[in-house]
């Protein structure tokens, strides 16, 4: 079981119904949009890595949230405009089981 408490200067996930998508959270003071990608497929899925995108407002995060479909909106509004919302994969410690 995972815990939805951040570690001080992470941003708090909440997991959402997404085939592609884990989990997600924004931090309103930075900016960064957080998304937690899933990995594996079926009954294996679960958690994969994590990455930050930069100059994501909170509306942008509203319309993210509020799509029928995280994967799809993803896939056009964000994913292919790494200029707007630059990117990286956040490093993480390696967890116990």
């Amino acid at each position: 079981m995972t815990s939805t408490t951040p570690a001080t200067g992470r941003i708090q996930l909440f997991d959402v119904d997404s085939s592609q998508i884990h989990s997600i959270g924004h931090d309103a003071d930075t900016n960064t949009l957080a998304i937690r990608f899933t990995k594996g497929y079926g009954d294996k899925r679960g958690p994969g890595s994590l990455y930050h995108y930069a100059n994501f407002g909170a509306e942008e995060f509203q319309a993210f949230k509020d799509a029928d479909s995280l994967g799809k909106h993803f896939g056009a509004y964000i994913k292919p405009f790494p200029e707007k919302y630059p990117y990286h994969k956040v490093a993480e410690q390696q967890q116990a089981a």
